[in-house]
């Protein structure tokens, strides 16, 4: 398979509401860039037609672009689940998860995790974490590591940087082959269960096997999230607009826009 990924250089998000969701980037530690026009070899790309306008927000050395069209696409789908394969966020590491949370909460975020934050047992890595979904609906998850020191009050490092993206998978193995074709690592994999990770999911009785898969080039990386019983829904075939078409940036040897297994977007640039 041709086209292999060799570090993440950004993500991107597509909305409806540019503005709104700067804003709340701004609020939880992004700095926000100015709007600029997509090109037309990137709208052809992404198979759209008319214009389109990409809105940097950076932290800790790490980007979101925020990306708006003039041809809108469907909002995020009605009660989605973490388990449904539309689902895609990227983990922002935090000194204080539950912190992080609230200030998320008073600008606009919504919850996925039952009662905010919780700590996963050693097994799962014994960090501390919370799902959560951006004004428009995007999931995101802080995460909080067991050495982080906590932050002291009137800190404003509401968001360190971006540890990894995590996708729901329909079928961990396959999707675990399609990734090592395009260069990828897997790391070693977990089982995620228990009350906990039921609380951190939104979903009761939840196993989930979670399959760490690094690019040759460090940090960030893709997480695969097979559920065993809590199977989710399958994705429609995303377009570029569609708020839930997620995609991730990846250096590579070619410029293309791949799709996964279960859908899920990837943007490769030479």
């Amino acid at each position: 398979m041709s086209g292999r990924l060799s570090a993440i250089l950004a993500f991107r998000l597509t909305t409806a509401m540019p503005d709104r969701l700067a804003q709340f980037y701004e609020s939880i530690g992004f700095s926000a860039g100015s709007p600029a026009p997509l090109t037309p070899a990137e709208m052809t790309l992404l198979g759209l037609r008319g214009r389109g306008t990409r809105s940097a927000l950076t932290v800790g050395g790490q980007r979101i672009d925020l990306e708006s069209f003039d041809e809108r696409g469907r909002p995020y789908p009605e009660n989605a689940t973490a388990a449904d394969l539309c689902f895609q966020h990227f983990a922002l590491v935090t000194r204080d998860a539950a912190a992080a949370w609230e200030r998320a909460r008073a600008h606009g975020a919504t919850p996925i995790s039952i009662d905010g934050p919780v700590t996963l047992p050693a097994s799962a890595g014994g960090v501390t974490a919370v799902k959560l979904r951006d004004p428009e609906g995007h999931p995101l998850e802080f995460l909080q590591f067991p050495s982080a020191a906590r932050m002291i009050p009137g800190q404003r490092e509401w968001v360190l940087g971006i540890d990894h993206s995590a996708i729901s998978v329909a079928d961990a193995g396959v999707s675990r082959r399609f990734y090592e074709a395009l260069g990828l690592r897997a790391n070693r994999p977990t089982l995620n269960d228990g009350s906990t990770q039921s609380a951190l999911d939104g979903l009761s009785d939840v196993r989930v096997d979670v399959v760490p898969m690094s690019p040759e080039n460090g940090k960030p990386h893709l997480e695969l999230l097979g559920y065993r019983n809590s199977i989710g829904r399958a994705a429609s075939r995303l377009s570029a607009n569609d708020v839930a078409a997620t995609r991730i940036v990846w250096g590579s040897d070619r410029d293309a826009l791949l799709r996964d297994p279960d859908g899920h977007l990837h943007l490769l640039m030479r």
